[in-house]
């Protein structure tokens, strides 16, 4: 399966090796020293006393760029969303899905909601209901995030607990 983590920070890179671990084709999205390090090292998890390398990684600082995927892990913190929103759209398939990876109520959260807050943009985190408009809900699968992990160095992730 072609995979791109958009955003391949302390979470993003947690499961982006644990998805090339798992024999995925896998594209991540990062900035800086961490993006250098994963162009040139891979990306490390060190999890439960191992480390896991995933040295296949391709590694870009520009969504446009990685072309169409099958499935993609939205990363980012919801205030990062935004600024990208015309990326993901350029970048889908016509059956590509986004998994969204945000804490706390996601902007689509009453898209396909049936109840007195259907197609209630949620503004504390969709401010111009940007999100809400351009993104369809139908691609939309929600996800719930248990593992807590940190950036330790640029191109390593540590995970600190939570396996679920």
């Amino acid at each position: 399966m072609r995979v791109c983590v958009v955003g391949a920070g302390s979470i993003g890179g947690f499961l982006a090796v644990k998805l090339a671990q798992s024999g995925n084709d896998v594209t991540v999205t990062a900035r800086g020293k961490h993006l250098e390090a994963i162009k040139k090292n891979g990306l490390l998890l060190r999890m439960g006393g191992e480390e896991l390398l995933a040295s296949n990684l391709k590694a870009t600082d520009k969504l446009r760029d990685v072309g169409e995927h099958d499935v993609f892990f939205l990363a980012v913190k919801a205030h990062q969303v935004e600024p990208i929103v015309d990326d993901i759209s350029a970048v889908l398939g016509e059956k590509s899905c986004i998994v969204t990876l945000q804490n706390g109520i996601p902007w689509w959260y009453f898209q396909e909601f049936n109840g007195p807050f259907s197609g209630t943009v949620v503004h504390s985190v969709d401010p111009d209901g940007c999100l809400f408009k351009k993104i369809d809900p139908k691609r939309i699968i929600g996800c719930v995030v248990y593992p807590a992990a940190q950036i330790e160095a640029p191109g390593v992730i540590r995970h600190d607990e939570g396996i679920r």
